[in-house]
């Protein structure tokens, strides 16, 4: 059965996290006070916890954003767009083949054969969204999949970032999958991620919030040249 909890993490913006089962997938879901819309951010297994929440709060989702295409991220898409017909589908242009391919989104190896609608807007790095109140910027990070995004919340207080599966507390995401390579994630987080201001909170797809401090001065797997490490 999903958790949900509000997390007090940025001045100015409501997040609240939507723990799935079987795999402790984190959705976020996140909006302003008093604003109508909001944005859901990885819909994972257990969508009707999402529109449940959503929808007990008056709220209409205005974007389904994805960082990657793997199934425990995706697999709420379809129940999100049956319950909100017009809400558009975004997703790194990298990974949207994998929404339509259960070998390509890891659902097939658990005899499943998950597909999520097409995506409707395809993000490249580097790309500025405006939703739900809040600006983004896309940014690429491959190594756990190949067109994986974070979305940074650079105007928060402190600074933020949706992270999905590409840095945890004191840890990474796998990258042993077949479009993962464990050199490219380092690149990635050290080039992407730990040029971030060190207060900037990192909300992840798995476990709990960190923050880019934290990790480059205590991640073993990525270790920072620059943090006197």
């Amino acid at each position: 059965m999903a958790t949900i909890d509000e997390l007090d993490v940025i001045d100015g913006l409501r997040i609240v996290r939507i723990e799935s089962l079987p795999f402790g997938q984190n959705t976020y879901v996140f909006f302003r006070e008093g604003a109508a819309d909001c944005a859901i951010v990885d819909p994972g297994f257990e969508p009707e916890a999402i529109v449940d929440w959503v929808a007990a709060h008056g709220l209409v989702p205005t974007a389904l954003l994805v960082t990657h295409g793997h199934s425990d991220h995706i697999a709420g898409n379809a129940a999100l767009r049956e319950r909100w017909p017009d809400v558009p589908i975004m997703i790194g242009r990298g990974d949207a083949a994998k929404l339509g391919d259960p070998v390509g989104n890891l659902s097939a190896p658990f005899g499943l054969s998950l597909v999520s609608p097409a995506a409707d807007r395809l993000l490249d790095d580097g790309e500025v969204l405006e939703v739900a109140g809040c600006r983004l910027i896309v940014r690429l990070v491959p190594g756990h999949s190949a067109g994986h995004v974070v979305f940074v919340v650079p105007d928060g207080r402190p600074p933020a970032v949706f992270g999905g599966d590409v840095l945890f507390h004191e840890s990474v995401g796998r990258t042993d999958f077949p479009d993962g390579d464990a050199a490219t994630l380092a690149a990635g987080i050290r080039g992407a991620l730990y040029r971030l201001p060190d207060e900037t909170v990192v909300l992840p797809g798995h476990g709990p919030t960190t923050t880019i401090g934290h990790e480059r001065r205590h991640n073993p797997f990525v270790p920072d040249a620059t943090s006197g490490r």
